[in-house]
């Protein structure tokens, strides 16, 4: 088997010396070639290169950004999960979704013995993808399309990441209370929590308007809290397309309730009441905002956007598990 290791030396987790011992333990089970990421997008430009070579497998080592630019690379002409390399991945970020939504230990060393054990086995499984893609007829039509493995938002969460990445280039760690205390500034200033600006378009079906927030989550859980995983929408899965909680409140009575319900959500019960859309399995729709609003695809804030079409893709990508 050819194998391609795309290794980001920056990932929160992991050492050097950590990133040695991995490598020498695929190598003794494939041909194995490693490379170390350089600048941001060269992990999907090794992608890219893997699926153009006909490489069996790309091993992603690092966060959940390292993922993500790694399938961008390998979909840049569209999926084709039996022609394309196959996906492994061995977390090395802080969070590391991705990962453990298809089962993996959050461990760098354990997942690495999971995923020699898988490929002994041949264990693997085609998992769906979303698709997000600048709007005909908007000024956001020529922003490039762009996969996403388990999450994206426009509006107040895609705010809070784009906080912690301020944050993150001032020198500080990717740590949850960061995160936190990130989400209480971005609420404090959050100038559209009592009047939404975003309207969710489907086709044949009336439009939501009046959104102040909105997630689209392709599997479940959304995220975890440090071990606690939280469910925005427990519904979602990798083997249906697209789900979408959104709020049309954030008045401090509506944030602590919804709050709540988040931290104590469950694999059966995410955020529900009377400000809250939950839609399941959505193939294709449009969020629109009359004003700019921050858009986030797994964690890595891209802006700001008033409109972004969501694609629901079945079968998109086969991975090692």
């Amino acid at each position: 088997m050819r194998a391609l290791l795309v290794a980001n030396p920056a990932a929160t987790t992991t050492s050097a010396r950590t990133r040695d011992v991995l490598t020498h333990a695929l190598a003794s089970e494939m041909k194995l070639e490693a490379v170390t990421t350089e600048y941001r997008g060269h992990a999907r430009d090794l992608g890219r290169r893997a699926a153009r070579e006909g490489i069996d497998l790309v091993v992603a080592l690092g966060g959940d950004g390292t993922v993500n630019e790694v399938v961008n690379g390998l979909l840049h002409e569209g999926p084709d999960p039996e022609r394309l390399p196959g996906l492994a991945v061995v977390p090395g970020g802080s969070t590391n979704v991705f990962a453990r939504a298809l089962g993996l230990p959050n461990d760098s060393v354990e997942a690495t013995g999971a995923l020699l054990d898988a490929l002994r086995e041949k264990r693997r499984r085609t998992v769906g993808l979303g698709l997000a893609s600048g709007v005909p007829g908007t000024e956001d039509e020529s922003v490039p399309e762009r996969w996403f493995t388990f999450c994206a938002g426009f509006g107040f969460d895609a705010g809070v990441v784009g906080r912690v990445e301020q944050q993150r280039e001032r020198g500080k760690r990717s740590t949850h209370a960061l995160y936190v205390r990130q989400l209480m500034r971005q609420f404090w200033e959050e100038p559209n929590r009592r009047h939404g600006t975003i309207t969710l378009e489907q086709p044949g079906v009336d439009p939501v308007t009046d959104l102040v927030l909105s997630i689209v989550c392709n599997t479940s859980p959304w995220t975890y809290l440090g071990n606690k995983p939280l469910y925005a929408s427990p519904e979602a899965s990798f083997d249906t397309a697209l789900d979408v909680l959104a709020l049309d409140r954030l008045s401090t009575p509506a944030v602590a309730r919804y709050a709540t319900q988040l931290l104590t959500s469950t694999p059966e019960r995410g955020p529900h009441g009377k400000h809250a859309v939950s839609l399941h399995d959505l193939t294709d729709f449009t969020l629109h905002s009359k004003v700019p609003l921050p858009f986030q695809m797994d964690g890595d804030h891209l802006g700001l956007r008033t409109s972004v079409r969501f694609t629901g893709v079945r079968r998109a990508l086969r991975v090692i598990v």
